[in-house]
């Protein structure tokens, strides 16, 4: 079966739903694994109006709420809620919202003093129809990581993302070692010729597979390590009954461009709101 006769479901609030709540179910797992971990982080996240709000820390980009105006009425006691569980540990207060989300949000965003700071594409393809197209390149295997290798797994994947960030290594392998630990997240890794060479990450729900992490070290790149990782995760989330994948990219980006060659299709640009600092509202 190829890509254009998979079935692409349309876009509509269901899949909105289905899709803003595996990556809220994923960041809330994560930042479970950290406050487990890390105790004296204040870890931690709330749910209001059925958005996931979660705090890891002041600057940390899953510091954030998501799926705010898609499964409830959000308006000025939610706001207050949400709004004081971040300021009350220090944190700024951003908002990624879907397009889809109700239209009742944007007079509380505007008037509350959020502004616009970033874009990304919410991206999903069907799990069938992918397996054979998508070919493996000899000497390569990729494996699910045993109870021990969490932290293999996170060196991996940050030196293959430190090659375009190398300031970023530190923190993507701290990222990669909590990734690793936390509740239902699979972490594959990529071997060629028995060394480990590239990473990545999958969280399922509602029948919905989240790839992220992926990366590839750059002695071992151009070798298929990517595609030999992405037919085991689209493998393995079939396995598990689901019949989405969904990957988060930066509109106009190489990982948008890879990710459309493999037959996903962007489903909406989500646009993440922040709080302006009460400073700079009172100026306007």
């Amino acid at each position: 079966m190829s890509y254009s006769q998979a079935a692409y479901p349309l876009i509509d609030l269901a899949l909105a739903r289905r899709l803003e709540r595996v990556e809220a179910s994923a960041n809330a797992a994560f930042v479970a694994a950290r406050a487990r971990l890390q105790p004296e982080s204040g870890a931690a996240w709330i749910e209001v109006a059925g958005a996931y709000a979660m705090f890891d820390g002041v600057g940390s980009p899953l510091t954030q709420t998501f799926g705010l105006g898609l499964f409830a009425k959000a308006g000025e006691a939610e706001f207050q809620a949400l709004e004081a569980f971040f300021q009350q540990r220090g944190a700024g207060v951003d908002h990624e919202i879907s397009p889809l989300a109700a239209p009742a949000l944007l007079p509380h965003l505007n008037g509350r003093g959020y502004q616009p700071i970033e874009f990304s594409s919410v991206m999903f393809r069907p799990v069938t129809g992918a397996l054979s197209t998508v070919p493996v390149s000899g000497g390569l295997r990729v494996r699910r990581i045993e109870a021990d290798e969490a932290d293999l797994w996170a060196r991996v994947a940050a030196e293959g993302w430190s090659t375009e960030s190398p300031e970023l290594m530190d923190f993507m392998l701290e990222m990669g070692k909590i990734s690793a630990r936390a509740e239902g997240a699979s972490a594959f890794l990529v071997e060629l010729d028995g060394h480990p060479v590239g990473a990545g990450g999958l969280n399922v729900r509602d029948g919905v597979a989240l790839l992220a992490g992926a990366s590839t070290i750059a002695a071992a790149r151009r070798r298929g390590a990517q595609r030999a990782l992405l037919q085991a995760r689209l493998r393995f989330a079939a396995e598990r009954g689901c019949d989405l994948m969904m990957i988060v990219a930066q509109p106009g980006s190489a990982s948008q461009r890879n990710a459309e060659r493999q037959g996903f299709r962007v489903a909406y640009t989500r646009t993440k709101w922040q709080l302006r600092p009460a400073d700079a509202r009172r100026e306007h």
